[in-house]
């Protein structure tokens, strides 16, 4: 694989990356699914859940409770291309996330990450030349219960 066609593929991963955390925090939780393959996996061993194929995470995903707000920090991304058509990569997350919110521009009183760990990922790149999520595999490192705001306290 040449040099710029690695760094491609690199960056178009990298991407997919951002754009799960982006979707989740300020996008429709659901279009989630549109960056897996048609049967795509994601994955969380220690929680027991293991959802496979579009439709079963647009459904999951779907399900974000409409009173959740959160933000994820990805961070440390590191992505191997395995030419010519997958690669893997490895990126670290924070979440920060209250239930409860119910809009607003107030700042919401900020306590600790609920979830510190990282990602395991697998991509494939489709015959139209599109890298896709083939799995998602959470590991959790720190995490606790999401917090309930209630009367604009925490």
């Amino acid at each position: 694989m040449d040099p710029l066609e690695q760094l491609l593929a690199e960056r178009a991963c990298e991407r997919l990356i951002i754009d799960f955390a982006h979707r989740l925090d300020l996008g429709e939780p659901a279009s989630v699914a549109e960056l897996f393959t048609e049967d795509g996996v994601w994955q969380w061993p220690a929680g027991n859940r293991l959802i496979k194929g579009r439709e079963s995470l647009r459904t999951y995903f779907g399900s974000r409770p409409a009173d959740r707000l959160s933000r994820r920090a990805m961070s440390n991304i590191l992505v191997t291309v395995t030419p010519p058509d997958t690669a893997t990569a490895t990126s670290y997350f924070t979440t920060y996330r209250v239930d409860g919110h119910t809009g607003g521009t107030t700042p919401v009183p900020s306590g600790p990450p609920v979830q510190v760990g990282h990602y395991d990922d697998t991509f494939h790149h489709t015959p139209d030349g599109t890298w896709l999520l083939a799995s998602r595999v959470l590991h959790l490192a720190f995490g606790g219960p999401t917090p309930r705001r209630d009367d604009n306290r925490v």
